[in-house]
C-alpha cells in the first residue's frame, strides 16, 4: 500500500471524527453549555490518556518543565474549542468548517510575533487570500455578520495560537506531556467555568453516548490527523482534509436541511488556495 493510500485512510479517520464531533456538539446545544462540553470531553480525556500512559509506561515522560507555556497553550486551545461548539449550534456547519480552515493563515500573521518568523511575500499572499476568503464565506452585511459567524472565525484564531505554542513546546516535550497537560488543565478549566454558577448539568443515560463520542472522537481526530502527517508529506495531507468541508455540507444538508451554500465553497477554495500555495513554496524551499 502506497504512502499516499495510507495517509488518505487516516485522514478518513479524522474527517469522521471531526465531523461527528460536530454533530453531537449540535445535537446537545441547548441541553449542556459550551463549558460543560468540554468539561466532560476533557473528563473523557484525561481517562484515555492516563489508561494509555501507565499501560505503555510513557507516564514517566512527564515533568513539569515549561509548564506556564503549557498552561497558556491549553487555554487558547480551550477558548478557541468553546467557540467552535458554540458556532455549529447556531450557524452551518459548513460555514464553521470553512472558516476554521482559516487557522493555519492566521499562524502566518502571528508567527512573527509568537515565534520570531519572518513574514515573507509568499506568507503574506497567503494571509491575504485567507482573509479574502473570510470575506467571501461570512459576507459582511448586516445580515452575515452573527455572533456564530464571529465566534467561528474567533476559534481559528485561537486554534492559531494553540498550533504556534505547541510548536514550541515540541521543541523540548513529548507528545504523552503535551496531551497530558492539554486533558488534565482543559478538565480543570472546565469544572471552574461549568461550575462558576453553582449548576453543572450531570449526563444523563441518553445523552452519556454523545458526551463520550464528543471525547473519543477529539483525540482521535488529532491521532489520525497526526499519523497521516508521519507517513506523508503536508501538501498530500492538507488537500485531503480539506474534503471535511463538503462531507460536512452534505451532513447538514440530510441531517438539519441546511442549505448547500456555493459561497461558502467559493470562499472555502480561496482559503485553501491561500493555505496550498504557502505550503508548497516551504516545502520546496526545505527540500
Amino acid at each position: 500500500m502506497s504512502p499516499t493510500l495510507r495517509a488518505a485512510i487516516w485522514m478518513g479517520g479524522s474527517i469522521t471524527s471531526f465531523s461527528a464531533m460536530a454533530v453531537a456538539g449540535r445535537e446537545l446545544a441547548g441541553l449542556y453549555d459550551t463549558f460543560e462540553i468540554m468539561m466532560y470531553r476533557s473528563l473523557v480525556g484525561v481517562i484515555v490518556v492516563l489508561s494509555v500512559a501507565f499501560a505503555t509506561g510513557a507516564w514517566r515522560q512527564v515533568n513539569t518543565r515549561n509548564f506556564g507555556l503549557q498552561i497558556g497553550r491549553n487555554l487558547a486551545h480551550f477558548t478557541g474549542q468553546n467557540l467552535w461548539f458554540y458556532a455549529v449550534t447556531v450557524i452551518p456547519l459548513a460555514q464553521v468548517f470553512a472558516l476554521e480552515f482559516t487557522s493555519p493563515l492566521w499562524v502566518i500573521v502571528l508567527s512573527p510575533l509568537i515565534l520570531g518568523e519572518r513574514l515573507t511575500k509568499v506568507r503574506a499572499l497567503a494571509a491575504m487570500l485567507g482573509f479574502i476568503g473570510i470575506l467571501v464565506v461570512a459576507r459582511p452585511s448586516v445580515e452575515g455578520i452573527n455572533p456564530g459567524v464571529i465566534t467561528a472565525a474567533s476559534s481559528a484564531i485561537f486554534f492559531a495560537f494553540t498550533i504556534m505554542l505547541t510548536k514550541r513546546l515540541t521543541r523540548t516535550q513529548g507528545i504523552t506531556t503535551i496531551l497530558f497537560y492539554l486533558t488534565v488543565t482543559q478538565l480543570g478549566f472546565g469544572l471552574v467555568t461549568a461550575g462558576y454558577d453553582g449548576d453543572i448539568a450531570l449526563p444523563t443515560v441518553a445523552h452519556s453516548p454523545l458526551l463520550l463520542l464528543i471525547g473519543v472522537a477529539g483525540l482521535l481526530a488529532h491521532f489520525c490527523l497526526t499519523k497521516a502527517l508521519s507517513i506523508a508529506p503536508a501538501t498530500v495531507v492538507v488537500p485531503i482534509d480539506f474534503v471535511r468541508l463538503p462531507v460536512i455540507a452534505v451532513i447538514g444538508m440530510l441531517v438539519y436541511a441546511e442549505a448547500l451554500d456555493v459561497w461558502v465553497f467559493v470562499g472555502a477554495a480561496i482559503i485553501f488556495a491561500g493555505n496550498y500555495i504557502n505550503l508548497r513554496v516551504e516545502t520546496h524551499q526545505k527540500a
